[in-house]
């Protein structure tokens, strides 16, 4: 056995031992529905601050964001800003949402919005996009570590193996400890995914000469001419090599699978759809678990500003990028070691659609040299993708026996029958992601392609309860089975299921399914409101508002303030992840001027990135802290008190 992994599995072993350790001390104290579910409401801050953390960003940053930058340039670096975007869900929904369910008692968002809108439609839509959310997104999240241990290993252990292993160490802390046991357990892996991802970018930086010999490889290779897919030609995206620039505002293309865009799939259009696809991940069932179980919100502004927006900010504009541009200079590019470009060839070429390779390949490197580091890094990028997987399993056992259980099938179950019913889901969920994964990887990705896009599509709904009486039931029922409608056949699993009949591809015109699945949603979202208004219907929901308006509405004598902070949002969006970011792809200087011509020394758009994360920083603030989006209420809440509905 090597050294690097003898040290892996020591390390592996520690970590294992941590989560059981909290499953079964947490599962001592999870002896109520309420106490497994969501921790008796009762989540100090600190664990809310780490676990929602952990539950944003997880393994897909840690293992899928450089391999996307590798692949696709720094177009796709946009998606560093995730660390704005993610928090504005929380922002305008976690602390209304934690209002509702500490005054009405409610564990789930099904429950609340069956409740808000008065019917049962809307909790099996919830149930449905959990399902869809969690059961191949969890797939993804396993077979990727499996795949990491079997590379890593240098096919030692076998991916399946790897997987299989590491899914049972997870399904025994998340059955046995519950939320809280998650939460314990995202600790340890909120520390570790963002000390992994600083390591590994330190890692390339090291190999690439610091940052003087990255941007001088870099400037060499914008001059080339060798940009993967040719110059961009897309509106207003300028002739500029397709590594380095965004390949304009949008393109007409008919859709991948059906027609390539040039220069990349990123356009400024694709950047802010794909934004609105991540704005999902904070409207699953599993973040409005977070805000139940949370006893106050207090934590809530310090996790959206200064953890998320500006700390995870910061680390994913910075190391992700060096790691993913830093590869093409490192030997990972055969086209670019061919041209004698590389500045070293310490990595393995890779292959076409193989950038998930990248860091496994980051982490080998230290295989001889530091073989400690390479274990721990490996278990780091476990741990990121444990984190993600473990909330939504949670989350599926909560609405599985909340919304179907107790709702459906037994009335009145008793806290251990509830217990039973969650823990058998969340085992039957793991199980069905295993095989997924193990037995079927071409439709686990096809359908791990709709997760977030599906969860952004509750957006109308959940606002409807915390923000808009007028969206009334049928409105927000029908709006969301179109927009899931057109999420479907805006991905690749439409194809599939129309025989690959459709006349466009994957994403047409550059824009991805949360969009287009959006757009359907709210058109007849609209329309439908506009159409079912009722007099008793809406004097039901102004109840739960004028609840919120009497304890969450912002202080008085500050409406220019909100209009601010609503200009400054579209701002925000248009140009640093909307169409107006094509600017950045010449305004610091143009890709082919070379170090002479970039204003910083590093290309333009990267410095447009950090920009516009820093100005993200500053918008999340405003909202949080000076509009009160996130602060703790002036006044307390009252309990149900035996009233579960107003």
């Amino acid at each position: 056995m090597s050294a690097k992994i003898a040290w892996l599995f020591a390390f592996m072993v520690l970590y294992w031992g941590y989560c059981l350790f909290w499953g079964g001390r947490c599962g001592a104290r999870a002896k109520s529905a309420g106490a497994f579910f969501l921790a008796e409401g009762q989540l100090g801050p600190w664990l809310f601050v780490v676990a929602a953390t952990a539950t944003s960003f997880g393994g897909w940053v840690f293992i899928g964001f450089p391999g996307l930058v590798y692949r696709d340039g720094l177009s796709a670096a946009t998606i560093a800003l995730v660390a704005v975007v993610i928090p504005l869900t929380g922002v305008l929904l976690l602390k209304r949402q934690w209002m509702l369910g500490r005054r009405f008692g409610y564990l789930s968002s099904g429950e609340m919005l069956a409740d808000y809108f008065r019917g049962d439609a809307i909790r099996f839509f919830v149930l449905a996009i959990a399902l869809v959310f969690a059961v191949p997104f969890l797939a993804l999240q396993l077979g990727a570590s499996g795949f990491l241990i079997s590379v890593i290993t240098d096919g030692a252990v076998s991916r399946d193996m790897a997987m299989w292993g590491l899914a049972l160490v997870l399904l025994a802390y998340v059955t046995a400890g519950g939320l809280r046991a998650v939460a314990y357990a995202a600790s340890l892996q909120c520390i570790l995914l963002v000390a992994g991802m600083i390591v590994i970018g330190l890692v390339a930086l090291d190999l690439a000469g610091g940052f003087g010999g990255l941007n001088e490889g870099l400037a060499q290779l914008a001059g080339s001419g060798i940009g993967g897919r040719g110059t961009t030609r897309g509106l207003g995206g300028g002739e500029h090599d397709a590594w380095f620039a965004i390949p304009g505002v949008v393109q007409w293309s008919a859709g991948l699978g059906r027609e390539a865009p040039l220069g990349g799939p990123w356009t400024g259009v694709m950047c802010l759809t794909y934004m609105f696809a991540v704005l999902g991940l904070q409207a699953t069932p599993a973040f409005s678990a977070w805000a139940f179980a949370s006893e106050s919100p207090r934590p809530f502004a310090p996790q959206q500003v200064w953890v998320s927006a500006a700390l995870i900010g910061l680390v994913l504009v910075i190391f992700p990028t060096i790691a993913g541009m830093g590869g093409r200079l490192l030997g990972a590019d055969a086209a670019v070691n061919d041209t004698g470009l590389a500045l070293s060839a310490v990595l393995p070429a890779l292959g076409p659609e193989q950038q998930g390779l990248l860091v496994p390949s980051y982490i080998n490197v230290l295989g001889d040299a530091a073989p400690w580091l390479a274990g721990l890094l490996a278990v780091c990028g476990v741990a990121a993708m444990q984190s993600t997987g473990a909330a939504h399993m949670s989350a599926v056992g909560t609405v599985l026996s909340r919304d179907m259980f107790l709702r459906f099938l037994r009335r009145g179950a008793s806290d251990a029958g509830q217990l039973l019913f969650g823990r058998l889901s969340i085992a039957i969920c793991t199980l069905l992601a295993l095989l997924l994964a193990t037995f079927s990887a071409e439709n686990m990705l096809l359908l791990g392609g709709l997760a977030l896009a599906l969860a952004f599509q509750l957006w109308p709904s959940l606002l409807a309860a915390t923000w808009f009486p007028w969206i009334t039931r049928q409105g927000a029922v029908y709006g969301l089975a179109a927009g899931m409608i057109a999420v479907v056949f805006t991905e690749g699993i439409g194809q599939y299921l129309s025989g690959d009949t459709l006349p466009w591809g994957r994403w047409p015109w550059t824009i991805h399914s949360a969009g287009w699945g959006m757009a359907a949603n709210l058109l007849v979202c609209i329309v439908g409101s506009a159409m079912t208004q009722d007099q008793s219907e809406r004097a039901h929901r102004m109840r739960y508002h004028e609840f919120l308006r009497a304890h969450a509405t912002p202080a008085a004598g500050r409406p220019r303030l909100r209009t601010f902070a609503v200009v400054v949002v579209l701002v925000w969006m248009f140009f640093a992840i909307g169409p107006g970011a094509v600017i950045g792809n010449h305004v610091f200087g143009a890709p082919n001027e070379g170090l002479t011509g970039w204003d910083f020394g590093t290309p333009s758009l990267w410095v447009w990135q950090v920009l516009w994360w820093a100005l993200g920083v500053v918008m999340i603030w405003l909202l949080a802290y000076k509009l009160d989006f996130s602060t703790a209420p002036a006044q307390p809440i009252p309990g149900p008190g035996g009233e579960r509905r107003p």
